[in-house]
């Protein structure tokens, strides 16, 4: 039986003001969106080139927007601390600090920002991403 998910396809972030946000993880992400079309810009990153996708708030479903909530997506990084130091130093705020979600072994670490825009954005070290990507199979928890 296959797998039901199979991989990242996009992740949709929105704001209210589309130009500041795409400006800000342009130059957060380094590189300019690969896709723009009128209320919406995609950026394509990381090893899989998973699409990330900001959408003028106007076009949110009803309860979409306000309060930071709901699931948080972690991207991994190579340094952890350097990438949240960046995040925080571009205007994010501090969601949830740095932890150890793999009891001391350093193997699952994440910690989560709020974008100047209200989103929640997550960054791990994970080693099992670092395994899937070197065509490994682990099963550390």
């Amino acid at each position: 039986m296959e797998t039901t998910l199979r991989g990242l396809t996009t992740l949709s972030f929105y704001a209210s003001d589309l130009e500041a946000a795409t400006q800000w993880y342009a130059g957060f992400l380094k590189i300019a969106p690969y896709f723009k079309a009128p209320g919406y810009v995609e950026f394509r990153i990381g090893d899989y080139q998973h699409e990330l996708g900001i959408i003028d708030s106007k076009y949110a479903p009803d309860g979409a927007t306000g309060n930071p909530g709901g699931a948080i997506v972690y991207w991994h990084v190579d340094n952890l601390q350097e990438t949240l130091d960046q995040l925080l130093s571009l205007g994010a705020t501090l969601y949830q600090p740095v932890t150890d979600r793999s009891g001391g072994k350093g193997a699952f670490v994440t910690a989560s920002v709020v974008d100047p825009f209200g989103n929640i954005l997550g960054i791990m070290t994970n080693i099992h991403y670092l395994d899937v990507l070197a065509g490994k199979k682990t099963h550390l928890h």
